[in-house]
This record gives structure tokens, sequence and C-alpha cells, in this order.
């Protein structure tokens, strides 16, 4: 009986910070796994975070990157290999790699530096998975036109931790329910606004329920992009233009955030066996027109988000062919994300 052949796989990270910390863990405690079941090696060239690089033909050692990055460093600090002021961008254009993992922080004004390093990486002929929304906000249509999503035989552009984290909602959207025509689509698709909405529901104000999901590490200092609905919209975007396939930029979207949720509306959800949720919906209207909201919106026994838990996310598909598809996740916030990379990442690199 033949031995498959190792794959080294050499790959560049740009981010890590809360996204790409994690994905290293998740890294070095699975090689072995990876080597046994898939024979493949991810080999670490390359690293930018915002003090600069680490650049390593032979491969970095994720265990002092790791511990650089836990005593709040730079990657640009090590040893021979740092390459301080470098930025991802010149990481990507300099260094020989076969894969891009691009986890740096979201921006929804310009979807920098995210953008220009995924535009960077597939120009050079390099596959790319994504968990920042930012570039996939702004330039899906573009990213998405240089990648093997509308052009076979380019290279590959992967973004399920990006839309989700751990759900696997644009794999299950775009290729499970492929052939169906879809119909009204519903989510919960940020932990943070889910959870203060939980706690505010058994009574505890505003300012307590987002002090314990700040406590929790899900909730920024300004949790702005949270509770005012766009972290939920720029998600809801990214799966209307991939999975249901509609162009859609947030101008498209009508967001209304949580601060404005009254005691009465919690109770009158809680009532019907159901509580009240900040809702992504797609909602098609004929003629391949949708509409697209994120709102706080209570939903009775019947809904079946109705008993998502306080540190659960959720999302319902419905589908001609297909029926009702609802998938719930506890919630593993930057670890699911960085599971989803991983996931992608098979994909492009298939046994």
């Amino acid at each position: 009986m033949s031995v498959r052949a190792v794959r080294t796989v050499r790959f560049l990270l740009t981010g890590l910070g809360n996204v790409g910390v994690p994905l290293l863990e998740i890294l070095q405690s699975r090689a072995s796994l990876l080597m046994e079941r898939y024979r493949l090696e991810l080999l670490p060239v390359g690293m930018a975070d915002s003090g600069g690089a680490a650049v390593s033909p032979n491969g970095l050692d994720l265990a002092s990157v790791l511990e650089v990055k836990r005593a709040k460093g730079s990657v640009a600090s090590l040893p021979v290999v740092g390459r301080p002021g470098m930025s991802g961008r010149a990481l990507v254009r300099d260094v020989k790699a076969d894969l891009l993992l691009e986890a740096t922080p979201t921006s929804l004004k310009d979807g920098q530096p995210g953008l220009d390093i995924t535009r960077d990486a597939l120009l050079r002929g390099m596959p790319a998975v994504l968990a920042s929304k930012g570039p996939l906000v702004l330039g899906y249509a573009e990213l998405a036109a240089m990648s093997d999503l509308e052009s076979p035989g380019r290279p590959a552009l992967r973004f399920s931790g990006a839309a989700g984290a751990a759900m696997p909602l644009v794999s299950l959207g775009r290729g499970d329910l492929a052939l169906g025509k879809l119909g009204r689509f519903e989510g919960v698709l940020n932990n943070t606004s889910h959870l203060l909405l939980c706690r505010m529901a058994e009574g505890k104000t505003y300012e307590a329920a987002l002090a314990e999901a700040q406590a929790l590490g899900i909730a920024e200092t300004d949790p702005s992009l949270d509770v005012d609905g766009w972290d939920t919209a720029s998600k809801l975007v990214i799966l209307a233009n991939a999975v249901m396939r509609v162009p859609t930029t947030l101008k498209d979207v009508a967001v209304t955030g949580i601060r404005g949720v009254t005691r009465a509306e919690l109770d009158a959800a809680r009532a019907k066996g159901g509580q009240v949720l900040l809702l992504a919906r797609g909602e098609p209207l004929g003629g391949g027109k949708w509409e697209w909201s994120v709102r706080p919106t209570g939903v009775d026994a019947a809904h079946p988000l109705s008993r998502l838990g306080a540190m659960e996310m959720g999302a319902v598909f419905r589908s001609d062919l297909h029926g009702v598809n609802t998938i719930i996740n506890a919630e593993q916030g930057a670890r699911g994300t960085g599971a989803a990379m991983l996931k992608d990442v098979l994909e492009i690199f298939p046994d």
C-alpha cells in the first residue's frame, strides 16, 4: 500500500490580533492531525502585525510567535526573522508563498488594509482565505472576478469565517443548497448584541449586560459596530453577494441597532414564548430584487430561532428544493473564526 506524499503549503498571515493568534494556536495543536489525516503541512513563512513582520523561507517557529504576541509584542521584534516596519501588503508582494490568510482589523470605510492585501495576493496567483469583512463588504464583486468564484482557473477566494464565524453559512447556502430557489433568510449573526438582549430580557440594564460581554471578551471597548447593527449588516451583505448572488452594498440594508429596545418589547416577546432578536433578514421581492434589513425583531415560540441561547448564533435558509434549514452554533468567537479559516484551507487544498 503506497503512502501519500506530504504536501507543504507555505502561507502568509496578515493580522495577529483576536483572530490571528487563536488561528495559530489551532494550527499548533492540530499540526499532527493535519499530517495524519490529510498529509498536509502548513508552513508559516511570513506574518505581519501592526509593528512590522517576520519572515523565514524555512518556516517561522509558532511557539516563538505566540510567546511574543501573548506578551503584547510584535513579531518584528523576533531575532533574525523580524522586519520592523514591514507592512502586510509588502509581505504579500515580496515573500514567496502558496496561500494568504488575511485577518487584519475590519474597516467599513475603505476595506483597508485587507482589500489591497487581498488584491495583491490574487494578482500574484495566490489563493486567499479571509476573516476580515471589510474587503468583502466593499470589494466583493472585484475580488470575486479576480478569483475562482467568477473565473474558474484563477486563484481561490474563501471567507467562511467572515460571514458567520464557525457557522458554515457560505458553504451551506452556496454549496449544499445549490440549484434551490432561496426564499427568506433570517439570521442572528452577532453574539455581543444577542447576549445583551438576553440579559436585558432577564432584567439586567444595558450597561450591566455590556459590562458582562466585555468581561467575556466578546465585546470591544467601543461596541458600536455590534450594538448598532453594522457587524450584522456586514455579514448580511457578504451573504447577499456570495450566497443569494445579488449585488448588494451596506447602503441597501436598513439598519437599526438594539439601543432603543424597550422593556415592553422584551416582555411582550417573552410572553409569547419567544424573544427579541437582532435579526438580519433578506426578503425576495421577485424579479431578482431583495429587501435587506437588520433590526430588533420580536419572534414568538413558533420561530426556528425563538429558543436561541445567550451564547448562541443561528440562521434560517428557506429553499423551494431543500425546505427550511436551520443552523445554530454555540459561538466560539475568534477560535470559531480560525477553525472556519482552516476549513477553507482544506477546501482549497483537498485531500
